[in-house]
């Protein structure tokens, strides 16, 4: 019994509930409905403490509340309403997370270390899944340059799950694509089963005497982040400055019209 009253108590903890109110259900719980001096009793908590957690406890909807004759009688409500908590939560955690990339840039704005420009360096499979997924807060349409499809060096589980919430975002993305990806899409089709185009990317194939791409590049709110290959690793460069963004943003809107929608994938 206590085993189970710890594992309650921790539980609630990782929710951000007090120890009380684990306290306070389980007695509900185990002895049914109850008086607040039942309550007091059953579960060790002052009368005065659990008339100041009754609306935390509604909050979480843990318990409910029935009128009696001339009393409020407390009973548990089904451990299931956990669900609607938890839900909440993570509700507000992509809130602070879509909030993240705001603040970032707040910050970028106001850096008296770096005015004009912030630099961050990736490396890996890891660090360009960083980069990916960081695309996935921009606030404005992206636009680049794509070398080659980056299914296989970031994993196809990632790319699925990072194309799912491309598309919940109702993202757009111009992507200026060289015979080079197009090859690298069909070489890879086999290894990583290459189903479908994500919806909201646009590949437009340039002639490469109009642009040589030797890496890939996406340019967004006041970030350009480019990805490199060389001697067969990946790292990737994440560069803060509005005024950079607005000059490749221009560079790559005045290329647009020179080239053509791909439509063999």
């Amino acid at each position: 019994m206590l085993t189970d009253t710890i594992a309650i108590r921790t539980y609630f903890g990782k929710l951000g509930l007090d120890i009380e109110i684990a306290d306070i259900y389980l007695a509900l719980h185990a002895q049914g409905p109850q008086t607040i001096s039942q309550l007091s009793r059953s579960s060790g908590v002052e009368r005065t403490r659990i008339y100041r957690l009754i609306d935390q406890l509604m909050a979480s909807n843990l318990i409910e509340v029935e009128s009696h004759y001339k009393r409020g009688v407390i009973k548990a409500a089904p451990i299931t309403n956990l669900h609607i908590l938890i839900n909440e939560k993570e509700h507000e955690l992509k809130n602070l997370q879509d909030e993240l990339g705001l603040i970032e840039q707040v910050l970028a704005r106001n850096s008296l270390s770096s005015p004009a420009a912030r630099v961050q360096f990736y490396r890996g499979p890891e660090g360009i899944r960083q980069i990916l997924w960081n695309q996935l807060r921009a606030r404005t349409p992206i636009i680049g340059q794509g070398y080659r499809i980056l299914d296989e060096p970031t994993g196809r589980a990632f790319m699925e799950r990072w194309a799912a919430a491309f598309e919940e975002k109702q993202l757009h993305t111009k992507l200026l694509i060289n015979d080079e990806f197009v090859t690298s899409w069909f070489e890879n089709k086999p290894k990583v089963k290459v189903s479908r185009r994500i919806d909201g990317i646009e590949y437009n194939l340039i002639a490469s005497t109009t642009l040589h791409i030797t890496h890939s590049c996406a340019v967004y709110d006041n970030v350009v982040a480019s990805i490199h290959w060389k001697d067969g690793e990946l790292f990737g460069i994440e560069t803060y400055s509005q005024e950079l963004a607005d000059t490749q943003r221009t560079f790559y809107a005045m290329l647009w019209p020179q080239s053509k929608p791909e439509t063999r994938f």
